[in-house]
């Protein structure tokens, strides 16, 4: 069952892409969901990524201050943030809150039979409800990501500042040092990847529900599952292709 709804998903994304180049968009409902998808996931997002930027580096000064290397602390944040941190956490927020909504909302209007109204009034589900998530969720989650990684810095900053007496100056010229423009586009690549992933695994798992109430609970629980699991191999694959080779932005940045 779990296999034939995860080829249905896969169908889905596939529709998606053929009616966005055919240039159906409901504009509207477009900037409904971004409404939903962005602002109101923001403050979770933020207090997220401000605790775990203070986190890292209270992990990462204790060691490289004993190894003298107390003007990499903010690189290193910065590098992980960009590269891995802001993306993947954001993601997995936005998996949480908005995927489970989607499964839930759509699912709910499958068992009611609101899906086939839809046909009956000659609309197609895939451009009304689809289609605006998707786009929601790509647009808004790579601008999510970006000030995540701004607020896991500033995070940052305050614990190194205040726990290790490291000069914010030090701190900064760190983070500009290490941190490449590249670094910053592959933490929004990603993130429009994982919006994609996210709202395509939310729909497809809502529209084929069935069960009543049921179905619609083991709906959401298995899209949110599925989407977790499809990002974090998703991000091994970009990862792979993005950062593959020999380099270093750390040695780089002294």
């Amino acid at each position: 069952m779990w296999g034939q709804r995860l080829l249905a998903a896969i169908l889905l994304g596939g529709q998606v892409l053929m009616h966005l180049l055919a240039g159906k968009i409901h504009r509207r409902n477009t900037l409904d969901q971004m409404a939903m998808v962005g602002p109101e996931s923001l403050a979770i997002a933020l207090l997220t990524a401000s605790f775990v930027g203070m986190v890292f580096t209270i992990q990462v000064a204790r060691e490289f201050i004993n190894f003298g290397a107390t003007t990499a602390v903010g690189g290193v944040l910065a590098i992980a943030l960009a590269r891995e941190l802001a993306p993947v956490l954001t993601a997995v927020i936005v998996a949480g809150r908005v995927g489970s909504a989607f499964a839930a909302e759509i699912g709910t209007m499958r068992v009611t039979e609101q899906i086939d109204a839809l046909y009956v009034l000659k609309t197609d589900p895939i451009d009304y409800l689809v289609i605006p998530r998707v786009l929601a969720c790509c647009l808004m989650l790579p601008i999510l990501t970006i000030m995540c990684l701004l607020t896991g810095l500033v995070g940052g900053l305050l614990i190194a500042t205040s726990m290790y007496d490291i000069s914010q100056t030090v701190f900064l010229d760190s983070v500009r040092n290490f941190l490449n423009v590249s670094d910053l586009a592959s933490a929004a690549v990603k993130a429009f990847c994982f919006g994609g992933l996210i709202a395509v695994i939310g729909c497809s798992w809502g529209l084929t529900t069935t069960g009543g109430a049921k179905g619609v609970g083991q709906s959401t629980t298995t899209a949110v599952v599925t989407a977790l699991m499809a990002i974090f191999i998703s991000n091994f694959f970009l990862s792979w292709v993005m950062f593959q080779g020999t380099g270093s932005a750390v040695l780089e940045g002294f």
